[in-house]
């Protein structure tokens, strides 16, 4: 089904509607990285901190068009950008563009998986590396990159299940707390740091 003639694009402002039917056809994940059209300037876009899609201030709501949009969210730089083979337009984002919302341990391959806010399915390891920032609060903010440069940001009901797995690794002759998933020892923090910031 086109973009055009799917019910999801129904209604919507023509900017919109023309941005996913030129995105259309040859399939958004499979051509997205191979595309390099023209720069068409930013659109009244942007993605808020909770993970909320806004079209010029009001949150979209079709959860099946937030999904069309996401297939074709590509990073730049410190850009974010939805492409077609067309055109390109940028959009803003407060913090990542999605969220993870899930998060199974399996303790067979010591390996974690995410589920994000919009169903992406994420092992973290090599490819899909685990990051850490500290908070207004002094808390820590996990992220999982879910696609190539588009990150999650792990919501705050997960934070303190994926610290409970944290442990001890020696590196470079300091203590250091972080996470093993698929084999990769992701730190959080240096051992004293971690502790002081309440993380056990």
């Amino acid at each position: 089904m086109a973009a055009e003639d799917s019910p999801a694009t129904q209604d919507l402002p023509a900017p919109l509607a023309n941005l996913l039917a030129a995105a259309s056809g040859e399939g958004a994940r499979a051509g997205l990285e191979r595309w390099n059209p023209p720069d068409c300037g930013d659109i009244d876009m942007r993605i808020a901190d909770d993970g909320v899609w806004l079209y010029q201030g009001t949150p979209i709501g079709r959860t099946a068009l937030v999904r069309l949009f996401a297939s074709i969210l590509r990073r730049e730089g410190e850009r974010y950008v939805l492409v077609t083979p067309v055109e390109k337009v940028g959009i803003k984002v407060d913090d990542v563009p999605f969220l993870a919302v899930e998060m199974t341990h399996d303790p067979v391959s010591d390996t974690l998986y995410f589920r994000t806010n919009l169903d992406d399915a994420v092992a973290a390891g090599a490819a899909a590396p685990l990051r850490f920032e500290i908070d207004a609060a002094g808390g820590f903010r996990p992220y999982v990159e879910a696609r190539a440069g588009l990150w999650a940001r792990l919501t705050r009901a997960l934070v303190p299940d994926l610290l409970a797995l944290a442990q001890e690794r020696d590196v470079d002759g300091r203590t250091v707390v972080g996470v093993v998933s698929a084999g990769v020892f992701f730190p959080i923090a240096d051992a004293a740091d971690f502790y002081d910031e309440g993380g056990a």
